[in-house]
Formats: structure tokens, C-alpha cells, sequence
């Protein structure tokens, strides 16, 4: 045997719950920040577990945080770890569940999709409001249409001009006279 091998036989290993791939496990890791320490939890999903039953042992722990995989790798056997809490327990067929950060990508992809989809649906939903809105406003005041036509008719008509008398007969022999013209071509 190695002198390594040796060493880490004598070791004192902590006791700690079963870990495996696929459950959800809690790490109460303990941090020192100058003087003062404090525990911090880390929540997610072993993936992998390796370097067997010894004083190597690690795991492999991923979550999302803000739409973003984190993962991080936690010596069993470490002073700094204060308790594992298995909070979920799921049957894997797999050691090493590496294509879950594929998997997750792809989720995440997917979302994002039906958020941009979803995105313009509400744009296109708040234009046809915008106009059925104001075809709302329209129909509510009539009163405004009626207002608006009636000064439109205004402006259309042309003022009427004084006329001499001798130009009204000059056009009234024309209008005659045109009258006239169509009868005869019969």
C-alpha cells in the first residue's frame, strides 16, 4: 500500500446520509469572513459523486440561479461542511447525470422563446386595444362626429357671389340652350 492509502485509512471520516446522483441535497457550508463566520446553504442536485468512499470523496452539485446553472464541488470529509440534508430523494439509472446541464440549457432556451413570443403577443394585444379604444371613444360621442361633419360641410360650400342681373340671363340662355342641344340629336 501507498503511504497515501495508509494515511487515509487512519483518517476519521464524518457520518453522513446516503448521497447519491439525483437527489436533492442541502449544504450547510460554513464561511469566514474576517472575524466573523457564518453558514451558507447550497440547494441543488448531485450530478455526479466521485472518488469513492474515502477521505476524497466529492460531490458535484448544480442549481439555477437567476436563469443561470451553478455548480460546485464539495469535499465530503471537510471541517468547513457542516451538515448535508437530503431533501429529495429520485431513482437514477445513471452515475453521472452530465447531460442534465444540456437539458437544463435547452428548458432555458425554450423559455426564453415563449417569453419573446410573448412579449409581442401583449404589444399586438395593446395596439388592438388602443383601437378599439378609441373607436369606443367615436361611438360614444356622436355628438363630436355630428360637429366635425357639419363644420367639413361648411368649408365645402363655396361662398355665393353677387351676380348682375345681365350675367344670371346670360346663364340662364346657356342652360337653355344646352337643354335643347341633347333633344335635337335625337
Amino acid at each position: 500500500m501507498d503511504a497515501v492509502q495508509i494515511y487515509n485509512l487512519t483518517q476519521k471520516l464524518k457520518e453522513l446520509p446516503e448521497i447519491r446522483p439525483g437527489f436533492t441535497v442541502r449544504v450547510h457550508q460554513r464561511i469566514k469572513e474576517g472575524e466573523k463566520s457564518r453558514i451558507q446553504v447550497f440547494e441543488g442536485l448531485v450530478i455526479a459523486r466521485k472518488h469513492g468512499k474515502g477521505v476524497n470523496s466529492t460531490i458535484t452539485v448544480r442549481k439555477t440561479a437567476s436563469g443561470v446553472g451553478v455548480e460546485r464541488i464539495f469535499p465530503l470529509h471537510s471541517p468547513v461542511i457542516e451538515k448535508f440534508e437530503v431533501i429529495k430523494i429520485a431513482k437514477t439509472r445513471r452515475a453521472k447525470l452530465y447531460y442534465i446541464r444540456e437539458k437544463a440549457a435547452k428548458e432555458i432556451r425554450k423559455k426564453m422563446k415563449t417569453s419573446q413570443f410573448q412579449d409581442k403577443l401583449k404589444e399586438i394585444q395593446e395596439q388592438q386595444n388602443e383601437t378599439e379604444n378609441t373607436n369606443l371613444s367615436a361611438e360614444q360621442n356622436p355628438e363630436t362626429e355630428e360637429k366635425e361633419t357639419i363644420k367639413t360641410e361648411e368649408v365645402q360650400q363655396e361662398p355665393e357671389t353677387k351676380e348682375t342681373p345681365s350675367q344670371k340671363s346670360e346663364e340662364d340662355k346657356s342652360d337653355t340652350s344646352s337643354k335643347e342641344q341633347p333633344q335635337e340629336k335625337k
